[in-house]
């Protein structure tokens, strides 16, 4: 029986990646594998059209083809977060499809233009809302808005969460107060940032790990969840350099990172598409091989 949305949230939230065929189109059927082995492990709740899914190099079309094929792989056996953004029509489309599809909620990506005012937003976030009926989690990665304007968007009807993605821990404690008590705070940045952000208020994790090796990822959580930070921290210390990696090259090699190393692992999801760093660099690759044979991923 699939989570409720409550609790999946409080878990991993694990962001896959988008896989392509040899002719570049996207191929949602070569994740069966990769979301076997993450819900077997324990991972909450998969997300579709995440960062680590390459949203931003995904045409509307394609985003809705993955979540309504993502969707059919789960089959319910978890709750689905389907990621929508862009130009508010794009957005709008793409939440219709993924309700249409069965997704549970929906993860608002926050406008990457380069002229967003505050109030504009909320009118974005309200137009989502709208079209999709479903529960809202703003995935924030830029929180200039302020603390004022983190709460108006947490006042929207339907806006049940935040995923947090700024590294600023004592900024999250100010909105947690800020908001509603019932806003769930999940930590947007990965295993890395999670106990300083646990510390503070936030529940959950995103992460790209579950793709390549979930297990770790569920002994992070059950760490946290016991408040046991010794062990989680030391957890974290023997994946790091998996996440380092992917920080390189101002964040390029994220997506390059999980996909090499699923190659690795004899799971071919194709290269990243550009402006993503693709393939790795031969230090980068040294460093992967390493940590892949060090923890038996291989």
């Amino acid at each position: 029986m699939a989570l409720d949305l409550d609790t999946a949230l409080t878990g991993i939230s694990g962001i896959l990646v988008t896989p392509y065929d040899d002719a570049g189109e996207v191929a949602p059927q070569k994740l069966t594998p990769i979301i076997d082995r993450a819900l077997n492990a324990g991972v909450h709740m998969p997300v579709v059209n995440g960062n680590t899914g390459e949203f931003y190099a995904l045409t509307t079309d394609e985003a809705c083809t993955m979540v309504t094929e993502v969707a059919g792989l789960i089959d319910g056996r978890a709750p689905l977060l389907a990621g929508v953004g862009r130009g508010i029509k794009d957005a709008c489309r793409l939440a219709r499809a993924s309700a249409d599809a069965g997704a549970t909620a929906l993860m608002v990506h926050q406008p990457p233009d380069p002229f967003v005012s505050p109030r504009g937003t909320v009118d974005y976030i309200r137009a989502v809302a709208d079209a999709a009926g479903l529960p809202l989690m703003l995935y924030l990665r830029n929180d200039a808005i302020g603390t004022g304007g983190i709460a108006d968007l947490c006042a929207i009807d339907g806006v049940k969460g935040v995923k947090w993605a700024t590294p600023n821990p004592l900024k999250l404690a100010a909105a947690i107060a800020a908001c509603d008590p019932g806003i769930v705070w999940v930590n947007g940045l990965a295993e890395v940032w999670a106990p300083p952000l646990y510390a503070v208020g936030a529940r959950g994790f995103t992460s790209g790990l579950i793709n390549v090796w979930p297990e770790r990822s569920v002994a992070i959580h059950a760490a946290l969840d016991k408040g046991d930070y010794a062990t989680a921290n030391r957890l974290i210390a023997e994946m790091r350099v998996f996440e380092d990696i992917r920080a390189e090259e101002l964040n390029g090699t994220n997506v390059t990172g999980v996909k090499a190393a699923l190659l690795a692992q004899g799971l071919d999801c194709g290269p990243t598409r550009p402006p993503s760093a693709w393939p790795l660099s031969p230090s980068q690759q040294a460093q992967l091989d390493a940590f892949m044979a060090t923890n038996a991923l291989l």
